[in-house]
């Protein structure tokens, strides 16, 4: 994949981790919601940020998986210090699943994009 790319992924994946801090730690009442179940939501959010930054990264992939899988860890605990939110354990392995899948599909997107440079004859840079 081009390299401006994965510097734009990589951005992305930041961008993602800070809104996904903000929802899981803000008061409730300024919580974004988008009216689908929060399981979705996490699932997606952390699937959104592995995707991203195995995109930018694609070779650190198991240090991504293990570091979005830890952030989704801290930040349930982190609820529990809260007056107004609770970590739960299922909570934690929603997220951690979507990491999972975000992470293979970023890896597939990377792949495919590889392949597509090699049969036209280019190489990413």
């Amino acid at each position: 994949m081009p390299s401006p790319l994965r510097t734009a992924a990589a951005i992305a994946g930041v961008i993602v981790l800070a809104v996904i801090a903000f929802a899981t730690l803000s008061p409730l009442n300024l919580r974004p919601e988008t009216g689908e179940p929060a399981n979705l939501e996490r699932f997606a959010a952390f699937a959104a940020l592995s995707g991203a930054f195995v995109l930018a990264r694609p070779q650190r992939w198991l240090w991504i998986l293990l570091l979005t899988i830890a952030v989704a860890a801290l930040l349930e605990a982190a609820q529990n210090m809260l007056p107004d939110r609770h970590g739960r354990l299922i909570d934690f392995a929603v997220k951690a699943m979507g990491a999972g899948v975000g992470l293979l599909a970023g890896l597939c997107v990377d792949r495919l994009a590889s392949l597509c440079l090699r049969a036209s004859g280019r190489r990413a840079p």
